[in-house]
């Protein structure tokens, strides 16, 4: 695949809505663009937990074991189901109010397209370091965007309560309806 194919590919990936970007919609509807940006290292570092060691033997790890996969899978699809059960929760009874960086962190490194980056996309020997800055600066640009949407919500009024207990209550069953689907898939694995 061509840089600039790989470059559309991981784009149209990241850009597809997920865990991951919802929880970054939501921080910077709550603690503005800034905020949310200060979470990308924490973003960064759970992809790379995932991608890194996928790209580099995951593909022999699965191969061997195929129950590695359906497990993966369904650990996310929990997860995701418990994200979603804390933004349905009033922000009061949430522990800081926030998405914080160790919910994005954990959230991250679980998101089932670090699979498909990991497995299918990054994998190449002669250009590993080149596919894997790509992927970084992609990442940062995609949480950019998704920070930027969250960020309009805010200046429109979702910073408001009423607001945006809307929208955490649209991204928990976004999110449950996620943690459903990966079920399904884990099931089906």
């Amino acid at each position: 695949m061509s840089l600039p194919e790989l470059s559309l590919a991981i784009l149209l990936l990241l850009l597809t809505p997920g865990p991951t970007n919802s929880l970054v919609l939501v921080a910077a509807a709550e603690r503005g663009w800034v905020g949310a940006m200060r979470l990308v290292p924490a973003e960064l570092a759970g992809y790379f937990l995932s991608v890194l060691p996928l790209t580099l033997i995951g593909a022999t790890l699965l191969a061997d074991h195929a129950g590695v996969q359906r497990g993966v899978t369904l650990a996310a699809a929990l997860w995701v189901a418990v994200l979603a059960v804390r933004l349905w929760q009033p922000l009061a009874s949430v522990a800081g109010g926030t998405v914080g960086a160790r919910t994005l962190f954990v959230t991250t490194a679980l998101n089932p397209k670090a699979l498909i980056f990991g497995l299918v996309l990054l994998p190449s020997p002669d250009r590993l370091g080149l596919n894997l800055a790509l992927f970084a600066g992609l990442v940062v640009l995609v949480a950019a965007l998704w920070a930027a949407g969250g960020a309009v919500l805010r200046s429109g009024g979702v910073g408001q309560p009423r607001a945006l207990f809307v929208l955490r209550r649209l991204a928990s069953v976004w999110l449950a309806a996620i943690s459903v689907m990966l079920v399904a898939r884990g099931m089906g694995a």
